[in-house]
């Protein structure tokens, strides 16, 4: 599994990350033997009619791409739309029920490249059923993959207008972001371990997109752990975290108050953005991208405070 899937982000939901090992480990343990199951028959060219996915965001572009009438199951956290709240569960982001999904009969299982566990899609081949994975590298990728899930559903025409959408729509996104003056950023994805995101992640190029310049990323990792003394060093004027669910969201940034002298905390360029939205892979994700360019524009409004010392 990989830490650098967004999706993984929205789905645990602020758990403690001591609690989070624990289940990637247990997910990357052999999965159960079901040798005497004879799952349903399927073909490579008829449109899938039956589909079950590994990943909430995976949930979201069936819908998107109008194949939604054609989901029998889905993982824990699959709550949008509505409907898909209402979905069959087969487990979460690090375990599949390959019980439950023999019950459901699919005759295509949607998985997400980096993270759902090989060991889980590697059971699913052998046992018959036909997978194919997804992975948004860029922002771009989710057009595409819209268009795929149409092929793969029937539902070509459908996908066809939302892929459309969606790339006008991130356009129009980067025409508006592209003349924007350039705001050193620092993305807080969880406080401990204080961890972060580069390039290689979507919310990294989502930050570049509004003419953020995210002061970590060209480190290697996707989403590498990072320290307070790298953070103070790098100075960065606007400070944004990920808000999950109903807690109080200021808590998350408080800590940074004991650190005046950056520039954020001077100017009050402390922020969270929607990890649903924003940590996603899905049409949504320029909802979040909107409301990112929109905190970042905010930021763009304050000034630091002109001391004595510093006038001509």
């Amino acid at each position: 599994m990989s830490w650098a899937d967004p999706g993984l982000w929205s789905g645990i939901r602020g758990a403690h990350l001591a609690t989070l090992a624990a289940l990637i480990l247990g997910a990357c343990e052999s999965p159960p033997q079901n040798t005497d199951v004879v799952p349903f028959p399927i073909t490579d060219s008829a449109p899938a009619r039956r589909i079950i996915t590994l990943a909430p965001h995976l949930t979201e572009l069936v819908y998107a791409a109008g194949a939604g009438d054609s989901l029998v199951g889905a993982v824990a956290f699959s709550d949008f739309p509505p409907a898909a709240a209402r979905l069959p569960r087969i487990g979460d982001a690090f375990r599949v029920d390959y019980e439950a999904v023999v019950g459901l009969q699919p005759d295509l299982v949607l998985g997400w490249g980096s993270g759902t566990p090989a060991a889980s899609l590697d059971r699913l081949r052998q046992l018959g059923f036909r997978v194919v994975t997804l992975e948004a590298a860029v922002l771009e990728d989710i057009g595409d993959q819209l268009l795929m899930i149409g092929s793969l559903a029937g539902s070509e025409r459908a996908a066809r207008a939302a892929a459309d959408a969606y790339r006008n729509r991130l356009q129009r996104l980067r025409r508006r972001q592209s003349e924007t003056r350039r705001l050193r950023v620092f993305y807080q994805l969880s406080e401990r371990p204080l961890s972060t995101v580069t390039s290689k992640h979507v919310i990294g190029q989502a930050i570049e997109l509004c003419g953020g310049v995210n002061i970590f990323a060209g480190l290697a990792d996707a989403v590498p752990a990072v320290s307070i003394e790298a953070v103070l060093d790098a100075a960065p004027e606007l400070i944004l975290a990920s808000k999950y669910g109903a807690g109080d969201p200021s808590a998350t940034l408080a800590s940074w108050q004991d650190w005046p002298n950056v520039p954020a905390v001077q100017l009050g360029n402390l922020f969270m953005v929607d990890a649903d939205l924003i940590s996603r892979p899905s049409v949504r994700i320029l909802d979040g991208v909107t409301e990112l360019c929109d905190t970042m524009d905010r930021a763009r409004l304050a000034r630091l405070p002109i001391h004595a010392g510093d006038r001509g």
